[in-house]
């Protein structure tokens, strides 16, 4: 059966082909997934089906082939040019392949991980601007406030009645033509960010699904560096610069396969051992201490702050703009301990640069989330229980400007942390020389800015446009820092595994905790009753239950009612659905550790 189906679908292959023009079939068989080999073979049975049609010439098609055979043509022809144009907007291709080639894949991974969140916040964006804010168009209501400028560093004034925060949506059934269709704000408000954090969900499985099978279980990464050199050049490749890209990207990537393979192990006596241990609790012990201190001035800082605000004037624009300390306390001590961390990383020695780059994505990841979490404890604690007439706004408006410090700062430690670097090491202290791309330091200020974006997306919808805006920034100032004043590692290694653990710690802790988050606020806290959609509500789910309630009356949606009681409030439900999943996980992993076992048994073989 297997082999009729392929015999088919091969003839089938070889038809289109056929009907093809001759660029567009050279241009097809190039990209068929296949060996140089079938490519040939394919080729010439092609020929000779053309040849075989052209002797049966005398034979006219019917004037209904005639007429369809046009448009299809026009038609393939134009789905080609579109995927072309659509190749070719894609304006951080190149920039990813120089990057590459230039500074290895350990850098690429950084900015393959930025243009992932920035392609994610587009669909962020579009998903509450098409659901949540055009529906708010129709029922806005005039906005009567002055705008100063003030409010795009501070987010107060003029922002405050606009799309921008929660405090502005309707509670009201929207409806534009009397007894025409309604469009529910509430329930489309709390189902629209709902069903984005489960797609948000189910693309973080898959991608991290992906990355594993292509970094563990995939059986090309066992072909060695033989084949790599052998087999994967692209002869299709005929510009100069491109060749000379391709030949360096090729060439970093074997040197970094050649350091994993040559890596030495080194052996220690038993008191550089005991020294080394010493040394590395004695780091732990000042990172953890230093991240402690840091979110405790955190939350006092912040509790000061908004006795200020309770006791000022809450509209004056100059009483908001003091509510900006807080961000720029919190920017300030997530951009200068990270230093400090990878100077203890420098102290510890590290045998190989990815120790030294894990373990400091893993203290700045302990520092960035207690920060965000003392803030979230804030929020959800001390702001939310205040006397203020829309917390909801106030606490947008907070992550508002934590988005916008966090990013004004990300774009000074390209200055100071990149470009007077350089600087220095190369007129002062010509021994240090031009500095090295800070991974670990960069994609742990990405995640911290993801997290505070898909905290805000319930206080601020319209806030993933905006991070998407800071991202693609920081692509090209990046970019352009990178190429003009870091320098490649000094020593080549590879990183296959890192793309995973960038999703890895986007997943967890930052998505989870989110999801904490999210749930406490929805199911626990109780709205504003001046402001919101939800307001006069005991909670904001209680929208879903009293939509329920209304449904129980129409026979016709009891199977809504039915998966509200029986699947999503049933704790059976969860506990089994939990179950699957860490069964699901354990096999993975056991999956992992098999595949990991047996690669490192085969390229000790093809060593030896």
């Amino acid at each position: 059966f297997c082999f009729l189906h392929g015999f088919y679908a091969g003839e089938d292959l070889v038809g289109n082909l056929a009907s093809m023009s001759t660029n567009e079939r050279i241009k097809a068989i190039q990209n068929l997934p296949e060996t140089m080999r079938k490519k040939r073979e394919i080729r010439n049975k092609v020929l000779r089906e053309i040849t075989k049609k052209s002797r049966h010439r005398g034979a006219q098609p019917s004037c209904c082939t005639r007429c369809l055979q046009g448009p299809a043509v026009s038609f393939r022809r134009f789905g080609n040019t579109l995927s072309e144009y659509f190749h070719l907007l894609q304006i951080w291709h190149k920039s990813l392949k120089i990057i590459g080639a230039e500074f290895g894949t350990s850098v690429l991974s950084y900015f393959v991980f930025l243009n992932w969140l920035l392609n994610f916040n587009l669909f962020s964006f579009l998903i509450n601007f098409s659901f949540i804010t055009i529906p708010q168009f129709l029922a806005a209501e005039p906005n009567n406030l002055s705008f100063t400028g003030l409010e795009l560093f501070t987010g107060a004034g003029y922002f405050q009645q606009t799309v921008l925060y929660y405090g502005f949506y309707t509670n009201a059934t929207i409806r534009k033509i009397e007894n025409g269709p309604s469009y529910n704000m509430q329930l489309a408000y709390i189902f629209t960010v709902g069903i984005y954090f489960l797609i948000c969900f189910l693309i973080l499985l898959f991608s991290m699904a992906k990355s594993f099978c292509r970094n563990f279980i995939n059986p090309q990464a066992l072909s060695g560096n033989a084949s790599k050199l052998l087999c994967t050049w692209d002869f299709n490749i005929t510009n100069e610069k491109a060749v000379k890209l391709k030949q360096k990207n090729l060439s970093t990537q074997i040197k970094e396969d050649l350091a994993e393979v040559n890596k030495e192990v080194l052996e220690f006596s038993m008191m550089e051992r005991c020294l080394r241990i010493a040394v590395h609790l004695l780091a732990w012990v000042a990172s953890l201490g230093t991240a402690v201190a840091a979110c405790a001035g955190v939350y006092f800082l912040s509790i000061n702050n908004l006795e200020l605000f309770m006791k000022g004037h809450r509209n004056d624009l100059e009483s908001q703009a003091a509510m900006l300390v807080l961000p720029v306390i919190a920017s300030l001590l997530n951009a200068l301990i990270p230093f400090f961390f990878s100077w203890l990383g420098h102290l510890e020695r590290f045998q190989t640069p990815a120790q030294h780059i894990y373990v400091t994505i893993i203290r700045t990841t302990i520092l960035k989330m207690s920060i965000v979490g003392i803030l979230c404890y804030y929020w959800l604690n001390t702001v939310a229980a205040s006397e203020l007439q829309c917390w909801e706004t106030l606490v947008g408006q907070d992550i508002y400007c934590l988005v916008l410090v966090d990013f004004i700062f990300c774009l000074l430690g390209s200055f100071f942390g990149e470009f007077l670097r350089r600087i220095i090491g190369t007129t002062v202290f010509v021994s240090l020389g031009p500095p090295e791309f800070d991974i670990g330091r960069n994609v742990l200020d990405l995640i911290y800015a993801q997290t505070l974006t898909w905290i805000g997306i319930l206080f601020s919808p319209l806030l993933p446009g905006i991070q998407m805006i800071a991202f693609l920034i920081v692509f090209f100032v990046k970019k352009v820092s990178l190429m003009r004043n870091c320098q490649p590692p000094r020593q080549a290694w590879r990183t296959a595994q890192m793309m995973t653990s960038f999703m890895l710690l986007l997943f967890c802790p930052s998505f989870l905790g989110v999801l904490s988050v999210i749930g406490v606020t929805v199911w626990r806290l109780k709205p504003s009753e001046g402001c919101g959609p939800f307001r006069g509500l005991s909670s904001m789910y209680a929208a879903v239950s009293g939509w329920i309630q209304v449904l129980e009356s129409y026979t016709a949606s009891k199977w809504v009612v039915w998966i509200y009681h029986n699947l999503i409030t049933s704790e059976l439900f969860f506990f089994i659905l939990s179950t699957i999943v860490l069964i699901v996980t354990y096999l993975y992993w056991r999956i992992i550790q098999g595949r990991k076992t047996t690669t490192k048994r085969l390229r000790k073989q093809l060593t030896d």
